[in-house]
């Protein structure tokens, strides 16, 4: 086994569970290894967090789940805009939970400690600041903006107020994340050069187009509310409320909702604070229902080299209509090696390929081009130069780490932020965090419907020019 190998192997955090699989590599030597991660054991509490949830949509429902998973933590009060989710949310969390259509009642209620904003994109940078201004820990679901020109006022509310805030990107909090950023860290692929980055699916619940309540209708949902602060106001339409992510007004489009996923990860592992030039293409290409944003849509980004990282490229993209069917994945490239992370934070694996220490001779070369004498000589030229050994390539198993079964990363997500509420400990994915994440997602929607490279200064979190 060679040196670089060993140390490889040295990393702690993992065990392994099985060997001699075999490789899909024929020239493979060694055998491939999958290890299963070590989930965090944590001590139940003995204060509870009393939480509301401000939003009960899908991630409204899904986030509280999570929530309600760490000890020590009570439901104790909902708001939504559509009466039936209100009942629904008593049927789930008991009759005697709290209901209100005003996220402001919640706020004012003094045994409430956080607050979990899952509303529709547009509204979560004023229900935070205003939940942040009441004295209450903020759990935003991503982005946490709807516009690029609101981060830096939420990040300073933020600082004013010493809230305790948490952006809703769980894959940050994965095991399998924080291993990967340690492989990265070591040096396993090399220097990073590029990182290709992709969600791809083929259902029209994937693509947004959510089941509709029979009674939502104008009787049952606080329309006027839901688009108050809005610059268009538009008649009440039931697939722009219960389907609002398909449209601009209320939603960021696939970018602000899946491509802001990918840069948490990318961001989280590089430990890079932000891109310097975005560029977006798009098309509305199936689900032609009424939406204003497309869905297939790609960016390349540009990330110079800054004290954290050498320069990289990312591609992103989005497909809902792709032949693949669902399948998502962010590859980050070296010079020796790949770390290959698929779905929502539970596994990577790591590929590594280095290049033999002599350069090459024969094959798809132009040595057979030149006479047999002139072969000869530059062959016994070669061989005297390098040994064998140097010719030859060296060669790796991959290996896989892998979260455990049942293991969710969107619980660990907010056990981070319960434990910062009780310790005073740093949150995982704060407002800069959340902000450096979203904002370049937000600036490929700019750049698509501008049809222009947005220039971003990371250090600064603005636009240039």
């Amino acid at each position: 086994m060679s040196t670089d190998r060993r140390k490889f192997l040295k990393h702690l955090g993992t065990s392994v569970l099985l060997t001699s699989a075999s490789l899909t590599s024929l020239a493979a030597k060694e055998e491939n290894e999958v290890r299963i991660l070590r989930d965090q054991k944590r001590v139940s509490p003995n204060d509870k967090i009393r939480i509301a949830t401000i939003g009960m949509g899908i991630m409204g429902f899904n986030d509280t789940n999570a929530a309600l998973s760490v000890p020590g933590v009570e439901m104790v009060a909902a708001c939504d805009l559509y009466k039936g989710r209100l009942e629904r949310a008593k049927e789930v969390y008991g009759k005697d939970l709290f209901t209100t259509m005003d996220h402001r009642a919640i706020l004012e209620r003094k045994d409430i400690d956080a607050v979990i904003v899952a509303t529709s994109d547009n509204w979560h940078s004023q229900i935070s600041i205003d939940a942040m201004r009441k004295g209450k820990a903020v759990y935003s679901e991503k982005p946490m903006v709807h516009k690029i020109s609101q981060g830096l006022e939420e990040i300073r509310v933020q600082k004013e107020t010493k809230a305790v805030f948490q952006v809703g990107s769980q894959r940050v909090s994965s095991i399998a994340y924080r291993k990967a950023k340690e492989m990265y860290e070591s040096g396993v692929i090399g220097k990073i050069n590029s990182i290709e980055a992709s969600f791809n699916r083929q259902s029209a619940l994937g693509a947004w187009q959510y089941t509709i309540p029979t009674d939502g209708d104008i009787q049952n949902v606080d329309w006027a509310r839901y688009q108050a602060n809005a610059d268009v106001k538009h008649d009440f339409d039931p697939n722009r409320f219960f389907r609002w992510r398909n449209y601009r007004e209320y939603g960021t489009g696939v970018a602000g909702d899946l491509f802001v996923h990918l840069l948490s990860g990318i961001h989280f592992i590089t430990g890079s604070k932000g891109p310097k030039s975005i560029y977006s293409i798009g098309d509305l290409d199936y689900w032609k229902d009424g939406r204003n944003v497309p869905d297939v849509m790609s960016a390349v980004i540009h990330y110079g080299e800054t004290k954290e990282h050498p320069a990289f490229q990312v591609t992103l993209r989005v497909n809902f209509i792709s032949g693949e069917g669902d399948h998502g994945t962010t590859r980050i490239v070296g010079s020796e090696g790949v770390i290959d992370l698929g779905g929502e934070g539970e596994a990577f694996t790591i590929h590594q390929n280095k290049m033999p220490q002599a350069p090459g001779i024969g094959g798809w070369d132009s040595l057979f081009t030149y006479t047999e004498s002139e072969q000869k000589k530059l062959m016994d030229d070669y061989n005297k130069r390098w040994t064998k050994a140097q010719q030859e390539t060296p060669q790796f198993a991959p290996i896989t780490y892998r979260a455990p079964d049942g293991y969710n990363a969107s619980k660990d997500h907010f056990a981070n932020f319960m434990d910062a509420i009780r310790t005073g400990k740093p949150v995982v994915e704060d407002a800069v965090f959340g902000f450096r994440a979203a904002a370049p997602a937000l600036a490929c929607n700019d750049s698509y419907f501008q049809n222009k490279v947005i220039n971003w200064d990371a250090e600064n979190m603005k636009i240039i020019g």
